[in-house]
């Protein structure tokens, strides 16, 4: 008689402990791509702290894991690698500075986390094909667009 009281016990347990084993599944990956809501989340931050020096060490610690596990899932989930992913927003952020405002170059190189104005200026040119004054002149709507992919935006 005890034995049937307590089973349904030990059979609630194994299911929550094979539910835990499919959420955990889940959440991590083996050697596919970053699950949607860590790459969302690595995006969030590289959009929020723009300005800032940030590592491969910060952007994976965002995700809680080791910095070469998550540049090779980053990698494989958006076609270019982490450090790549960041200078393009870099830019793109730029561009709309560029086109909006008459604040000088240098002052923009430094809010979009360059730290100096030859390396934005280097930068910009390799992602856009022109550098960030002639941009400015041609205006935005004339410039080519970069291939950053659009889902990774939202």
């Amino acid at each position: 008689m005890r034995s049937r009281l307590r089973w349904p016990d030990m059979r609630c347990g194994t299911e929550e402990m094979e539910m835990n084993h499919v959420a955990m599944a889940q959440m991590t990956t083996t050697g596919g791509e970053l699950p949607a809501y860590r790459l969302r989340r690595v995006a969030q931050h590289i959009r929020e702290n723009l300005q800032q020096e940030l590592r491969l060490a910060d952007l994976s610690a965002v995700v809680h894991m080791s910095p070469f596990h998550f540049a090779r899932l980053f990698k494989r989930s958006t076609g270019v690698p982490p450090h790549q992913f960041l200078l393009r927003h870099r830019i793109e952020e730029a561009r709309g500075l560029l086109a909006a405002q008459r604040v000088p170059i240098a002052e923009i190189a430094r809010s979009v986390g360059f730290r100096t104005p030859s390396h934005f200026t280097t930068t910009f040119r390799r992602v856009t094909g022109m550098t960030p004054s002639a941009y400015r002149s041609r205006g935005a709507e004339t410039a080519p667009r970069s291939n950053l992919r659009p889902h990774l935006d939202a």
